[in-house]
């Protein structure tokens, strides 16, 4: 059979099954703009939106186009949901803890303090009910929420000087956003929030004492090291902090139904991807941080403890007088306490009793 004959006959057969894939005039190209609220010096988290535009790209062979502009390009860093709820842009990629002045509700998106750990959220979000009751929540600002990306339990942050009990947190002056902010205040310390890029000159010049962003390979990146030596754990305020990509809800209902699954599937990957490269960067980026002075300190008791129990009356009151927050956080608490249960007698043990063998060598 010639070539020619060949793919005529193909392309009959195919009609025939169903498979005839639609003209290329019959899709159309799209062009959206993303705002990121993060630096592009930050690799890992500001490319999850990279992950997820090169690969909606991909999936429609390059006529659903994201261009990413990094925080500042086009709207502030923590002005992401008014631009995608306002459709400035059709989509952002933030942390939702951001906009906790709007709803303290929002920060359940992200993360609290003793709350669920990186595989818990996830687990709770697509199996425990959670992805329902945060899209109800975020309907509210016209936006459809995406997981987009986890940074894994947190670090406690940088110190210029040592905490060695609760009352070194007095009038400490630290960087820090969203619930953890508001149990630093409750315990004496004067909380501010600033962008990551505004952080290292802060701590430079004693406009703060301390300072939490992320994990060891982003606060690496930032150079907390040359200006607090002290790095404490736990991150109790964020045990498992996920990213999210917002989308206009009018934007996304205009959608073609193969680029809303297109998007879909790579915003999945570039959750999943973004937490595996976090993973992989930490422990060689703490050693690193320890070669080049950092000290690593455990918070004191005293703090953990008043730390715990501020946070659980935050939340009674909070739940007291907003139904949106006590839905979703009720609805967490419950999964986390059978959670928990089978952390500790599988995943944690088996870390714990290997940490210590290999103490023995």
């Amino acid at each position: 059979m010639h070539r020619r004959d060949f793919l005529k006959s193909a392309g009959i057969g195919a009609a025939a099954a169903g498979l005839a894939l639609p003209a290329r005039a019959e899709t159309p190209t799209i062009k959206w703009r993303l705002a990121s609220s993060f630096p592009k010096s930050l690799d890992t988290i500001y490319g999850g939106a990279e992950t997820l535009t090169r690969r909606v790209s991909e999936l429609t062979d390059g006529r659903f186009e994201i261009r990413v502009f990094a925080g500042g390009e086009l709207v502030p860093p923590f002005g992401v949901l008014d631009a995608v709820q306002q459709a400035t842009v059709e989509c952002g990629h933030t942390v939702s803890y951001y906009y906790f002045g709007k709803n303290r509700a929002l920060a359940l998106e992200t993360t609290i303090p003793f709350g669920l750990n990186a595989r818990q959220l996830n687990a709770w979000t697509w199996y425990g009910g959670g992805m329902e009751l945060l899209r109800a929540l975020f309907a509210e600002y016209n936006i459809l929420n995406f997981p987009g990306g986890s940074t894994g339990a947190q670090m406690g942050g940088w110190y210029r000087k040592e905490i060695r009990s609760l009352k070194d947190i007095e009038g400490l002056k630290i960087r820090i956003p969203g619930f953890g902010a508001e149990i630093f205040s409750r315990m004496g310390a004067l909380p501010q929030t600033l962008p990551g890029a505004e952080v290292y000159p802060a701590l430079e010049r004693g406009a703060i004492d301390a300072a939490e962003w992320t994990v060891p390979s982003d606060d690496e990146k930032l150079g907390f090291y040359k200006v607090a030596k002290y790095y404490y754990y736990p991150g109790w305020w964020e045990p498992g902090a996920q990213l999210v990509f917002y989308v206009n809800k009018d934007q996304w209902a205009a959608l073609p139904p193969a680029y809303q699954a297109a998007f879909q599937t790579a915003a999945a990957e570039a959750h999943m991807m973004m937490l595996a490269a976090y993973d992989a960067r930490n422990p060689p980026a703490m050693q690193r941080l320890v070669q080049n002075g950092a000290v690593i300190k455990r918070f004191p008791d005293d703090v953990l403890l008043k730390a715990y129990e501020t946070a659980l009356a935050v939340y009674a009151e909070e739940s007291a007088k907003n139904p949106a927050f006590k839905g979703i956080y009720d609805s967490m608490r419950t999964f986390q306490e059978t959670s928990d249960a089978w952390w500790g007698v599988a995943e944690s043990s088996m870390t714990n009793f290997l940490l210590a063998m290999r103490k023995r060598k």
